[in-house]
């Protein structure tokens, strides 16, 4: 986390939900993820209204060389148990 330097942390919108915008907000921070990067992020399940489409964020994954942690949901659903995902 990044705080400003009151001790809170920042907090950055934007109204362009794209790739290119995502790894922009990364760049803003002024920071170089380094060794092995995790990145947590809820995708949702397909079929489901959020689902996060993998293509939304692969610029970023790959830019910082991560892997995808994903977890179990507490809903009836295909991520269940960590075998079903």
């Amino acid at each position: 986390m990044i705080l400003n330097t009151e001790g809170k942390a920042y907090v950055f919108f934007t109204k362009d939900i794209s790739p290119q915008s995502i790894v922009k907000i990364y760049k803003k921070l002024g920071k170089e993820l380094k060794g092995k990067v995790g990145i947590k992020i809820p995708t949702g399940e397909v079929g489901n209204i959020y689902y996060l489409k993998l293509e939304l964020i692969k610029d970023i994954v790959d830019l910082v060389k991560g892997t995808i942690c994903e977890c179990n949901c507490n809903f009836t659903g295909k991520r269940v148990e960590k075998e079903d995902h």
